[in-house]
């Protein structure tokens, strides 16, 4: 029988690494690496498992009423933890309350995770299993909790009640508190080969050349290429996307937000240091940077993008922003001449 992470389309470096986890003990874990390489994924697989009425050493069954509740997001011994712009994004329910003061206008679906949902998730490890295989407490981002919501977490984390499994998955690990990252044992995310991702994205409809470039230009990291290309963003435009900056064209980024924009002119300046201290870039072909831009500007154009990086979710005048990135962008790309 198909274990759940292949009914499900879950890439081969994912189902691996399930199987990997599933054969270790412990009550609470921390997957961590960068973004696009799967730790929502692979966290879902696991509670999945975990909760499974016929599990494997595969994974889950994927056909048992457990697995069939996590996929309508009913399960009464799965508690997940998002920020609710996240919950809202991957169809996971919000509760009761926050659901009706958004609907009431009442404030905005918030990007952190809530020190609320976080007391409702300790009351629900408290309780006793609905379908007696134990509980899941699944945490992702784990970096968006504040201090405030990470500190109600960390007594339970440390002595959890009743047989509960806790998995906290992470783009940003060292954000996190040292006490929450000792309490979990630690798994680095594994990066997929080119050709297993490259194989992965066409089946989700992208053509290979369309895949090669989405691939390099997120860095090899898959889930980034597919998300890109559910955006609704063309890839074909990323080769320009260096001399669109050199002229100054900020229409190039009329269907990005800003976090995408910084990204991407971050990893911009990136290969054009690399290109001109001879390395080989890593997310534009070296025929597409070819530009007159000094190292010293790039060095300075670096160093504020990854300033502007910690405050881009900010509510600033996004056409306002853009215009001043781009503007910055064209004169570092010109400062050569």
């Amino acid at each position: 029988m198909l274990n759940e992470a292949a009914s499900k389309g879950a890439p081969p470096w994912i189902a691996a690494q399930v199987r990997q986890l599933l054969a270790q003990r412990g009550h609470a874990w921390l997957l961590q690496g960068p973004s696009g390489l799967g730790q929502y994924g692979l966290a879902l697989e696991l509670a999945r498992a975990w909760l499974c009425e016929q599990p494997g050493e595969a994974g889950a069954c994927g056909v048992c009423g457990s697995c069939h509740a996590i996929d309508v997001r009913t399960h009464a011994d799965l508690c997940v933890l998002m920020p609710e712009t996240v919950l809202l994004e991957l169809g996971w329910p919000l509760g009761e309350k926050a659901q009706t003061e958004i609907d009431d206008k009442k404030r905005k679906a918030s990007k952190e995770i809530r020190v609320d949902a976080m007391r409702e998730a300790v009351e629900f490890s408290q309780r006793t299993s609905a379908r007696g295989r134990g509980k899941v407490v699944l945490v992702f981002p784990a970096e968006q909790m504040n201090i405030i919501t990470a500190n109600t977490l960390l007594k339970t984390l440390e002595e959890p009640p009743g047989d509960v499994k806790f998995v906290l998955a992470s783009e940003s690990a060292h954000q996190l508190l040292p006490t929450i990252r000792s309490r979990c044992l630690g798994h680095a995310m594994r990066w997929p080969d080119a050709q297993a991702a490259l194989d992965w994205l066409q089946c989700h409809g992208c053509d290979l050349p369309k895949a090669q470039l989405l691939l390099r230009a997120m860095g090899g990291r898959p889930d980034d290429a597919l998300a890109f290309l559910a955006s609704g963003r063309d890839p074909a435009a990323w080769a320009a996307l260096p001399g669109a900056m050199a002229k100054g064209e900020v229409g190039f980024f009329k269907d990005w937000t800003i976090p995408q924009m910084v990204d991407a002119l971050h990893k911009l300046s990136h290969d054009l240091l690399a290109h001109k201290a001879g390395a080989v870039p890593r997310f534009f072909a070296p025929n597409d940077l070819r530009t007159a831009a000094s190292v010293e500007a790039l060095t300075t154009w670096s160093k504020a993008l990854a300033r502007t990086m910690r405050t881009m979710d900010h509510p600033f005048n996004a056409g306002l922003m853009q215009e001043a990135l781009v503007g910055q962008a064209k004169s570092v790309l010109n400062s050569g001449h």
